[in-house]
């Protein structure tokens, strides 16, 4: 995904023109049929502007300038909200654009075989169906998403992340799956493709990102039902005072009777017209949130569920810990210095360029001031690592360093006539009972020591599960490790419990067991053996680098490949819901408040006596309607970014975020229509207009 798309402001001049646009378009009756509550909006706007004609004559109900006012004001409302729900949707579409300037028809290089060297023929990507094989080499686009078959590649994955850096893409494991769109830096790959036209990852992602128009959520649902029988409610209200209206002369004595325009104007202001202008913009911009943080969500339904989690599962490796394994202490033999054993080590791990050969040479660097030296002057030869000896080395001026698991080293010893320490092997299972993995060296057939490399848990992780667990979330490690050394990690990253020697079978156990419990659960994925769990999960986050069982088998698509990931979709699938919880709960109090504030001035030449409520002195009954119809319509105005960014997150108890959205957003509701339908009516009163 483009960069520029991620970093487009909410209101910037290529989003907000179309969205002007569209919010004219959005006026038509099919589309305004869809919210039922702007659906009454709607035709009250209507009638009030037919009830134009009649007071152009002269023959109105009301002065042609107060009825003029009020059908304004209601398209306005409309406009308002259709222009929100219109931004919202634009940065989807103009996130769907930038996916789709990455499809493209290219060349394709069609193999007769399934082997590097086969028989090329040179044919049009768009061609190309399930099962086909292609040739990919430096400098050629991935012509459609498939599966790494023979070769290894740096792959610029940028036109669909947005990230700059290549990634690696080989044949084997959770790495092997490429897409669409995306370029071969180096090297070559034989790719084997699983997708038919039209049906590929970068099609469903268009398709994803613009569901703007996606099915609506059930929680989405229920809110719409309680906002239409609250309309129900004032709609029934509003046509038991219609006899009271210039239609009837039956309570001449009663006062002036009330217009129909007045009646409308109170319906739409009394109606939940704030929430139900914002209810649509609020879901497409958590989707668009997601996109945001390069998630491709399938469906809005997705989206809220991370909201709703209740149980996280999350694989360790890469997730909880850093991945790679880090020197973290030399343990000595006995009879050996603990300078003898680091400087050993170094020059063992000099030639090894693994994450833990690295870790070794900087350790003994940052602990003895060992020096990375150089071996130009010696006589060195680096022994790699081999499946098959389990160790790696260098024989260095004569000397014989192994370094490699305890088994291994223990042979090793035996054979050069040397006899393993009883000591070094009680260092080892210490280690190994702290979740470390042991590292034994030697020195021809004397044991110097162990290292012991550490799965560094990540920094602030667990802040991050504390948090989780304030928000009533259980978090739970999936790892393959030992029973033991996954109790050592998971009591350091501060989870609530673990799955250990974790098989995808007993994965699939453990989610269907807490949603038997009623939970909603949530987990990440990159493998094939991963998909029936992420088949099975509430919330399924694929990693985008895994296999194409992973992806398909998730409703959620990480496009960085982070599986930290999951505790920020949880975040925004909760800020969704606050937002959308918070605007409802001013939306309701805010009717409550426009209630109490209009009626009594609206109905006093109706009714002298009511006069007596009108605490806030409004200037007339026209006055204190066109006011709230002008508050109505500017307050959706100035919800608009709340809806659209989100109201900010908290990692607080339920009970704790109810108290605090009935203070902030429940007593604003209140207080605001009051301040805000004063101003507005002196503003009015000193206009003449009302």
């Amino acid at each position: 995904m483009s960069q520029t798309i991620k970093n487009m402001s909410m209101f910037d001049p290529s989003l907000v023109k179309p969205a002007l646009i569209d919010s004219f378009r959005k006026l038509s009756p099919r589309n305004q049929w869809r919210n039922p509550v702007m659906f009454v909006v709607f035709i009250g706007s209507i009638l009030t502007t037919l009830l134009l004609i009649p007071a152009m004559q002269g023959k109105g109900e009301a002065s042609f300038g107060f009825i003029l006012g009020i059908a304004l004001w209601l398209w306005f409302t409309l406009l308002f909200a259709n222009f929100a729900e219109a931004l919202a949707e634009g940065r989807s579409k103009a996130q769907a654009a930038s996916l789709r300037s990455a499809k493209k028809n290219v060349i394709a290089k069609k193999l007769d075989g399934e082997k590097y060297g086969a028989k090329v023929a040179v044919i049009d990507g768009s061609s190309l169906r399930k099962g086909d094989v292609v040739l990919v080499e430096a400098g050629d686009t991935i012509p459609v998403d498939g599966e790494v078959i023979e070769g290894v590649a740096s792959v610029d994955e940028s036109a669909i992340t947005g990230e700059s850096a290549p990634v690696i893409r080989e044949f084997g494991g959770d790495f092997s799956s490429v897409t669409g769109g995306t370029r071969v830096l180096s090297d070559w790959i034989v790719v084997r493709i699983t997708a038919n036209p039209g049906e590929t990852f970068l099609d469903r992602m268009i398709a994803m990102v613009e569901g703007a128009k996606r099915q609506k959520t059930p929680n989405e649902i229920a809110l719409t039902i309680l906002l239409v029988a609250l309309t129900i409610v004032f709609l029934v209200v509003t046509v038991t005072l219609l006899p009271y209206s210039m239609f009837s002369v039956s309570v001449a004595h009663a006062g002036t009777p009330i217009t129909i325009t007045a009646l409308v104007a109170l319906l739409v202001c009394l109606i939940p017209t704030t929430i139900g202008g914002l209810l649509s913009a609020i879901g497409v911009a958590g989707m668009s949130r997601m996109m945001q943080a390069n998630v491709i969500a399938t469906s809005g339904r997705a989206v809220e569920a991370a909201g709703d989690v209740d149980v996280l599962l999350l694989d360790k490796t890469g997730t909880i810990t850093l991945g790679n394994r880090q020197a973290s202490t030399f343990l000595p033999a006995m009879g050996v210095s603990v300078e003898m054993l680091a400087d050993a080590a170094q020059l063992a791990s000099l030639a090894d360029e693994t994450p833990e050969g690295r870790s070794i040479v900087v350790l003994a660097k940052q602990q003895f001031n060992l020096r990375s030296r150089s071996l130009t002057q010696h006589e060195a030869t680096f022994i790699p690592f081999s499946a098959t000896t389990r160790m790696s080395g260098v024989d260095y001026d004569g000397r014989q360093i192994r370094k490699g698991a305890i088994d291994a080293i223990r042979k090793h010893v035996q054979a050069e006539g040397g006899t393993f320490p009883e000591d070094a092997g009680r260092i080892a299972d210490e280690v190994a009972r702290r979740g470390s993995t042991p590292l034994l060296v030697a020195e021809g057939g004397r044991v110097l020591g162990v290292i012991e490399l550490k799965d560094i848990v990540k920094g602030g992780i667990k802040e991050r599960f504390a948090e989780l667990r304030q928000m009533g979330i259980k978090t739970i490690m999936i790892t393959g490790d030992n029973p033991l050394t996954a109790a050592a990690i998971a009591a350091e990253a501060g989870v609530d419990d673990f799955l250990a020697e974790a098989t995808p079978e007993n994965k699939l156990s453990l989610i269907r067991k807490h949603q038997a419990e009623g939970k909603l659960v949530a987990m990440t994925g990159d493998g094939t053996n991963d998909a029936p769990a992420l088949a099975q999960a509430d919330v399924a986050v694929a990693m985008n680098t895994g296999t194409q069982a992973a992806k398909e088998a998730g409703n959620m698509v990480d496009l960085d490949s982070n599986p930290t990931k999951l505790i920020e979709i949880v975040e925004i699938g909760k800020q969704m819901l606050m937002t959308r919880g918070s605007l409802t709960t001013f939306s309701i109090a805010n009717d409550v408040a426009k209630y109490f504030a209009i009626i009594p001035a609206a109905f006093a030449s109706t009714y002298p006596q009511l006069n007596a409520l009108n605490v806030m002195h409004l200037n007339s009954p026209n006055s204190a309607i066109l006011s709230a119809v002008i508050f109505n319509a500017l307050v959706i105005v100035a919800l608009i970014p709340l809806a659209l960014k989100g109201v900010k997150y908290k990692a607080q108890a339920a009970a704790q975020l109810l108290r605090d959205n009935l203070l902030i957003y429940g007593l604003g509701g209140i207080i605001v229509p009051f301040a805000g339908i004063k101003l507005i009516d002196m503003v009015i009163g000193a206009m003449g207009w009302a």
